[in-house]
């Protein structure tokens, strides 16, 4: 009997079931980008939302630690030279555009969410950023978090 592979397929179902189900996210935003209406985009918000009240993760990207030691959550630069948090559905979404190997762990939506709108340094959080993109501004990530606007 090989262990590791128990082993492995024990850690690979519990992460699948955090990941499981992040399809939904992906095509909603799928049919938003075919589209783009308010009502696509209510539902979009709606899909992730739901995602987020069953405890689902995202993958988030991280940089290596520079001299300090702390890990800082993977920004990308928009044109508009805006900093975001990139964060994937799944790991086939995070594969699909990476020229780079990185770095990423898993983490709840809400934490991960809640952690964007406190820092200043970022406008919010790209989910996808490489094909069935959406970007959550801090407006759309209050409403997700059914936060007043």
């Amino acid at each position: 009997m090989n262990t590791t592979n128990n082993r492995n397929d024990f850690y690979k179902e519990q992460l699948d079931k955090t990941l499981n189900g992040n399809e939904k996210i992906e095509t909603a935003i799928a049919a938003l980008q075919k589209e783009a209406t308010e009502e696509m985009l209510a539902h979009t918000l709606t899909v992730i939302r739901h995602r987020m009240q069953e405890q689902a993760q995202l993958i988030i990207a991280v940089e290596p630690p520079k001299g300090d030691g702390k890990i800082s959550l993977h920004a990308i630069k928009t044109n508009d030279g805006k900093q975001w948090w990139a964060a994937f559905t799944s790991f086939d979404e995070e594969l699909k555009g990476s020229d780079k190997i990185m770095s990423t762990f898993t983490a709840d939506i809400d934490k991960i969410f809640a952690s964007a709108l406190q820092e200043p340094s970022v406008e919010g959080v790209i989910l996808n950023p490489w094909n069935r993109t959406l970007m959550l501004n801090k407006t759309l990530i209050n409403i997700i978090l059914g936060n007043p606007v």
